[in-house]
């Protein structure tokens, strides 16, 4: 799940230099499904047994861009208990890396129809880098020889506010931090990787327009407390409770249209084209992002999330 070493591969293909920067992590357009990769107290908000599996291919036709693959499940367990596991592979050039997270969340009755759920997520990362696999323009550069295979744990907590029909929510999915390259390890003293605090803010409500017609803004604040923050925004309409169309926006980053089918009353599709206007579109213009939701039912009385979220 880190997006450090992100822009190494961009930077090596366009002009050989070593200066490397951070993107925020994880980033996804269609966050709104696939929740509880980044705040642990959604898990078991559902009614339902919930497995969300999710692949994303950013920078199309960049070599060692990145490619994310996830899934994610999470259930309730009697009233106000709620667990989850997920499973995130990340691909980014010479950087692999593989997260193993389990869930815990409980529900609080904050009002009639509102219900707060606190949550915290732990789990182990493995991670491995060659940087020796990397071609640059500047010969014998050490910045470029380093090789690590490491494994470390991590923590993180969040709320998750909701009602019948609309949440908040705000996490910190990694609280700890990991450095992976120091100056130590690398000969340039350049802290080539690491892991930092990243948090999440989200929200989104349903308004009913009609019988047939809903609509569905979302928004997404994130950003690491040690860089810039960065917002999405999202429209989605919502056709006979089956068939959803949608467009995003990401600060400085892209512009996105999604469409999504509710193929039966267990299984939901959707995909996401990420348009992109950054100064990375001059090497890529374009991502993409589907994602596979699978839920089995079971009878519930107690309130839980919309089955729009």
């Amino acid at each position: 799940m880190m997006r450090k070493l992100l822009t190494m591969g961009i930077f090596a293909l366009l002009s050989g230099t070593s200066v490397l920067f951070a993107q925020q992590d994880p980033q996804y357009t269609q966050y709104m499904y696939n929740q509880n990769v980044i705040n642990p107290a959604y898990a078991g908000t559902q009614e339902n047994l919930t497995i969300t599996s999710l692949y994303r291919q950013q920078w199309t036709g960049v070599q060692g861009a990145p490619e994310t693959l996830t899934v994610a499940g999470s259930m309730p367990v009697g009233d106000r208990v709620g667990v989850g596991l997920s499973m995130i592979s990340d691909q980014i050039g010479p950087v692999q890396e593989k997260n193993f997270y389990g869930d815990f969340s409980y529900k609080l009755s904050v009002g009639k129809n509102t219900t707060l759920a606190l949550g915290i997520k732990a789990g182990l990362t493995f991670h491995d880098v060659n940087l020796a696999t990397i071609a640059t323009t500047v010969p014998g550069d050490d910045a470029f020889q380093d090789q690590v295979n490491e494994n470390y744990f991590n923590v993180g907590t969040g709320a998750f506010l909701y009602g019948s029909n609309w949440y908040a929510g705000l996490s910190v999915p990694n609280l700890l931090n990991a450095v992976h390259l120091d100056e130590t390890q690398n000969a340039t003293g350049t802290n080539l990787g690491s892991e930092t605090q990243h948090f999440f803010l989200t929200g989104g409500y349903v308004f009913d327009i009609n019988e047939n017609i809903k609509l569905k803004p979302h928004a997404l604040v994130k950003g690491a407390f040690d860089a810039p923050i960065s917002f999405d925004i999202n429209t989605n309409v919502l056709f006979n409770n089956k068939f959803e169309l949608g467009v995003s926006y990401r600060l400085e980053d892209s512009f996105s249209g999604l469409v999504g089918m509710q193929l039966t009353d267990n299984v939901k599709v959707g995909y996401a084209y990420d348009r992109v206007v950054s100064d990375i579109q001059v090497a890529a213009n374009s991502s993409h992002e589907i994602f596979l939701t699978f839920g089995l039912n079971f009878p519930r009385k107690v309130m839980q999330s919309p089955r729009f979220f």
